[in-house]
């Protein structure tokens, strides 16, 4: 089954604490502090994948947690950074947080950062200081992002075959292309949008969607017109596959042109072909006329017995100009990226001591700081010390 639509939930990985250590060697018996720093937590990232066609990766885990990095350690040895996790996408993916985009990948290779890993803890050599000598503690690493994410993918083809149901757009796409959607004499026969492969002699390759059949309404989500729509937007080309033995080509046309209007997107402006299907079923070739700068041809063809099919797979490739091919950059960005602004500093760290925890800074809220506690390692039974209060967490 073609899935188009995903919900994720990411979590970037916490920083490494900061190491807690005093340089002890033979006849250096009170050496002084040589804690490391913590490792930074590591990240989600989303990567285009060419080679994908839909988000049914998704379907089996949905959760996914970047890697933790390591504490810090003696002799000023750094953590090690978290591993991070990179999650591969079908290239032309939306990504949405709480129904605001977030990015539009559509470039092979792009990369999306879309939850950085928390930095790590400085190790209590950072804090010595010539009045401080001996400081007995070490921050502990910061959590990294997490967020909820939908995923929506619209198709990117060179061409979009759309009509009414039982049109003939499946048999069609048979015919010119290596895909092979379910055909049935009956409408609704496609339910998922199917992509083909359009090859030609001199090697080039098309590449064709068949979108379920559009019904009254579909601009306004009737019949999940909304989502099969959507996979219209990215078409160099939308084919209307019109069933010629169905009476008025015109009304059909004008049925269809109308929902594209009220969906919007540019749809009604786009260049369009016109394909007069099942003429084997008609005493005489059929006639269409109208007058309209977008049509750029008019096709009669009969996908039952192939009439005509062979002259509109060639001239397919002349209204699909060929397109300058995306070079896989692995450093590349997502295509449009919505400015995300990065959070503040927090108005108050947790610093690990040898006796337990400091909190440093502005005393956030009961709450906040029993998650944070919990979040840096403290259990039942460990002081914290609070300005010049000392407690213990119960």
């Amino acid at each position: 089954m073609f899935h188009d639509r995903a919900r994720i939930h990411v979590q970037a990985g916490r920083g490494g604490d900061g190491g807690l250590s005093f340089r002890r060697e033979k006849y250096v018996p009170k050496g002084g502090p040589d804690g490391g720093d913590g490792g930074h937590g590591g990240d989600v990232v989303l990567v285009a994948d060419p080679d994908l066609r839909d988000l049914s990766g998704f379907r089996s885990k949905r959760v996914f947690r970047a890697g933790r990095g390591e504490s810090g350690r003696g002799s000023g040895k750094h953590g090690a950074d978290g591993d991070d996790v990179e999650l591969t996408l079908p290239v032309g993916t939306q990504v949405f947080e709480e129904d605001r985009l977030v990015a539009d990948v559509i470039a092979p290779g792009a990369r999306l950062v879309v939850a950085r890993g928390g930095p790590g803890g400085r190790g209590n050599r950072q804090f010595a200081t010539p009045t401080r000598q001996v400081p007995r503690f070490a921050e502990t690493g910061l959590p990294g992002e997490e967020a909820e994410l939908e995923l929506r993918l619209k198709l990117v083809a060179d061409a979009a075959l759309l009509g009414l149901p039982n049109a003939g757009k499946s048999s069609l796409l048979r015919r010119i292309s290596n895909a092979r959607p379910k055909v049935a004499d009956y409408p609704f026969t496609t339910l998922q949008p199917v992509l083909g492969t359009v090859d030609a002699p001199d090697g080039r390759q098309l590449t064709v969607a068949d979108v379920p059949g559009l019904i009254e309404g579909a601009s306004r989500g009737v019949g999940l017109g909304h989502e099969f729509l959507a996979h219209l937007e990215r078409a160099q080309l939308l084919v209307h596959v019109i069933d010629a033995a169905a009476g008025d080509p015109a009304e059909q046309f004008r049925q269809i042109d109308r929902e594209l209007a009220e969906y919007g997107a540019g749809l009604d402006e786009r260049r369009q072909a016109v394909v007069l299907n099942k003429t084997d079923l008609l005493a005489s070739p059929p006639s269409l006329s109208l007058d309209d700068e977008r049509i750029v041809g008019i096709f009669p063809l009969s996908a039952a017995t192939g009439a005509g099919i062979e002259v509109f797979r060639r001239k397919l490739f002349e209204l699909c100009p060929p397109v300058p091919p995306y070079e896989v950059d692995p450093d590349a960005l997502a295509d449009f990226l919505v400015y995300r602004p990065q959070p503040r500093a927090p108005a108050f760290r947790i610093l690990r001591t040898d006796r337990g925890f400091r909190v440093h800074g502005r005393v956030p809220s009961d709450e906040e700081l029993e998650a944070a506690l919990r979040a840096a390692g403290a259990r039942r039974g460990s002081e914290v010390e609070v300005g010049d209060e000392t407690l213990v967490i119960e």
